[in-house]
């Protein structure tokens, strides 16, 4: 119970970012499913959600932890979000009939949680721990 006491006081923005996720993966959104401003608009999309969710939790940690524990970033801030995004790929085409789970989908979600993981240790982190 301390765990997940835990996990909503220091993750709350990542939480929330997660829960947007969901439902716009699962859930038909009104007069936006369907709009593509250019081709492959989507891809871009499953990109930056990716990459803003992880940049928000990769943020979170840095605030909420004076070290880096390398073995639990990688794990929570990496492998976890894309194990998520291939779970939310195979819910969609196993329980929706409005979306379609895609391989590309999941490559442009890969990239966002490992472009996130660049800028968070090399941009983020130095910057954070020189105002902390």
């Amino acid at each position: 119970m301390e765990s997940i006491k835990r996990i909503l006081l220091c993750y709350p923005l990542s939480l929330v970012t997660l829960a947007a996720i969901s439902y716009l993966t699962l859930f038909k959104a009104q007069g936006v499913v369907g709009v593509e401003l250019f081709p492959h608009f989507d891809k871009l999309a499953h990109f930056l959600m990716y990459m803003f969710f992880c940049t928000v939790l990769w943020y979170e940690y840095y605030r909420t932890h004076i070290r880096t524990n390398h073995k639990k970033v990688f794990w929570g801030a990496i492998i976890s979000p894309i194990i998520f995004s291939g779970v939310m790929e195979i819910l969609q085409s196993l329980f929706t009939t409005y979306r379609t789970g895609d391989i590309w989908d999941f490559l442009f979600n890969t990239l966002g949680v490992v472009s996130a993981a660049f800028f968070a240790v090399y941009v983020m982190k130095p910057v954070m721990r020189r105002y902390v």
